[in-house]
């Protein structure tokens, strides 16, 4: 059966962004840039892609994401209306309208369109893009955390799961180091 896997970046203090969706305050290294682009190439947007030499490179993981308006609102701001058009791409909102956008999905009930796309015969992983809100709503569902740490308190911001009170542990399984101070630390689903 296929994953589902919130893979995201994270400060030190749980925030994936700061109040206003920011992200550039996450230290950039280029070993890191490098990593991502070699083993997980499908989660650098459509319209960066070319920048990097990644504009012809095969999914290696994933072949769907979700994500929440929040997520999606950023590429809408710069004109972009499907930021990941190599993907089936999801978008989970109950306030947006509609997406004009034959290449993005919106969904108003996401645990059962996640469901839905995990039970589907064959195919890639379903990255879970973000937000906190979505992946509080998805948690029951999530089978693997890629989680980017670095090294920088937020302060404040948007945290990675931001719902009611629920422990669920995950086992570590694998960590990677990088020049900036960041990890990757990839964690199953405890059993």
């Amino acid at each position: 059966m296929r994953k589902l896997v919130y893979y995201v970046g994270v400060s030190i203090d749980g925030f994936i962004a700061g109040p206003g969706g920011e992200v550039d305050f996450y230290p950039v290294a280029d070993d890191m840039a490098a990593w991502i682009n070699e083993r997980l190439p499908e989660t650098v947007p459509s319209h960066i892609r070319p920048r990097v030499g990644l504009e012809d490179a095969p999914n290696k993981r994933f072949d769907a994401l979700v994500m929440g308006l929040a997520t999606y609102r950023p590429a809408l701001d710069i004109g972009v209306t499907s930021p990941y058009a190599h993907l089936r791409q999801y978008v989970a909102s109950t306030t947006l309208e509609e997406i004009a956008d034959p290449g993005v999905e919106l969904v108003r009930k996401p645990l059962d369109t996640v469901r839905a796309l995990k039970a589907a015969e064959g195919g890639g992983d379903i990255w879970l893009c973000g937000g906190g809100r979505l992946a509080a709503a998805l948690l029951p569902e999530i089978d693997e955390l890629i989680i980017k740490s670095y090294p920088v308190v937020a302060g404040g911001g948007l945290p990675v799961f931001s719902g009611g009170f629920g422990p669920t542990l995950f086992t570590p399984t694998e960590r990677r180091s990088f020049s900036n101070g960041a990890q990757v630390t990839w964690f199953d689903r405890t059993a």
